[in-house]
């Protein structure tokens, strides 16, 4: 079945109780238990909720898992994920990761004695070089964010089960329906639901996916203990976003393609990041394991006041914190996605002053390179 029908027909597009098209709301923070000596499915909306249960299966069917689990926000989904190592531990990162992420690895993991070691792991070589005897986890973005660097997760996956070490992917960038990691060796998948999933910049969400039972029943005791789950409400909102998930990544994916060789060409932009240009690096790993290039890029102008001067001009993005949305969205890294890394870190990174990324929507690409094509004018 392909992607396009199976995210319409996952096993939860009905309410099994009458047949509504749309899976019901379940707003309730407890439920009555029919006898007191006997557990039931349901009893208290931290530890489950059929709203939220409906989600998790979605997203483990559209992931190739057996398990999903939806958390209050991306970063809460991927540091409950994390709260399953032991102190002591040492992760491998890749080192162009989310700033988020880098945040709560070196801020607040590294005070529970887990360590952690950023790599260019586009470079397998240098990724099974980091491993240690205590390394316990491979914690990976690819793209990345936001130079869009490609790992090679087979042979990360290879080198990690090799090791004994967990593979976390995120795989926010392209969303089960242009990437899914676990069909290529990884243990665990991570989404800012947020993003693409949700796709109308309404809902704040995480999701994990796991195919390993045990592992699935580790990450429930941290979601159940910590309780960062999420709102029937917001599951409602995210599975609603999903059944456009297939058109939207489409249309956006080709209009992203047309200004990446827009800007390509381009004597203002210094260079463009985009899987789906012959010049990227890493292109064809990315395109043996996903099914198109995405509608992320980002690129680069000459430094932080032409910046100023290019946002200030254009009309039709949104200058925001975010992606993956209907309108498009313009980030500004060193502030935005990345304001939690130290600034030698983010130009270690290639994270320059310069640095733009766009999150591409469903407007008109003629609008938009239109629209692009006056802000570069004025620079």
């Amino acid at each position: 079945m392909k992607f396009e029908t199976r995210v319409l027909h996952t096993g939860a597009e009905l309410d099994p109780r009458t047949g509504a098209a749309s899976f019901p709301i379940y707003q309730a923070s407890t439920f009555h238990q029919a006898d007191w000596n006997q557990q039931q499915e349901f009893d208290y909306s931290r530890s489950g909720n059929p709203t939220r249960k409906a989600l998790e299966h979605v997203i483990a069917q559209l992931e190739g898992a057996n398990y999903g689990l939806a958390f209050a926000s991306g970063m809460a989904a991927i540091t409950s994920v994390l709260l399953t190592l032991s102190a002591g531990s040492h992760v491998v990162a890749c080192e162009d990761i989310y700033g988020g992420t880098f945040r709560a690895l070196t801020r607040v993991f590294s005070r529970f004695g887990i360590e952690t070691t950023f790599v260019d792991a586009a470079n397998p070589e240098k990724l099974a070089a980091a491993i240690r005897p205590n390394t316990k986890a491979m914690m990976l973005e690819t793209p990345s964010n936001p130079t869009l660097k490609i790992i090679d997760l087979q042979k990360a996956a290879d080198i990690a089960k090799a090791n004994g070490v967990l593979t976390i992917v995120d795989n926010t960038f392209m969303s089960p329906g242009l990437q899914r990691p676990h069909e290529l060796g990884i243990d665990v998948v991570v989404h800012s639901g947020t993003k693409f999933l949700g796709g109308h910049s309404d809902v704040v969400a995480g999701l994990v996916t796991v195919r390993d039972e045990s592992l699935a029943k580790e990450i429930y005791q941290i979601q159940n203990g910590f309780g960062a789950v999420l709102g029937p409400q917001d599951c409602w909102l995210l599975m609603r976003g999903i059944k456009t998930l297939a058109v939207r990544m489409k249309q956006s994916e080709e209009t992203a393609l047309r200004i990446a060789r827009y800007l390509e060409r381009h004597p203002k932009i210094k260079r463009v990041y985009y899987p789906g240009l012959e010049s990227h690096p890493g292109r064809e790993i990315h395109l043996r394991q996903a099914d198109g290039p995405g509608a992320v890029l980002s690129f680069e102008l000459a430094d932080a006041e032409q910046v100023r001067r290019f946002v200030k001009r254009l009309q039709l993005p949104l200058f925001a914190v975010s992606l993956g949305a209907v309108e498009s969205i313009l980030s500004y890294p060193a502030t935005m996605s990345h304001a939690a890394m130290p600034r030698e870190e983010r130009i270690r990174r290639g994270i320059s002053d310069g640095l733009l990324r766009l999150s591409v929507g469903l407007e008109s690409a003629e609008d938009l390179i239109g629209d692009i094509e006056q802000a570069l004018m004025g620079l």
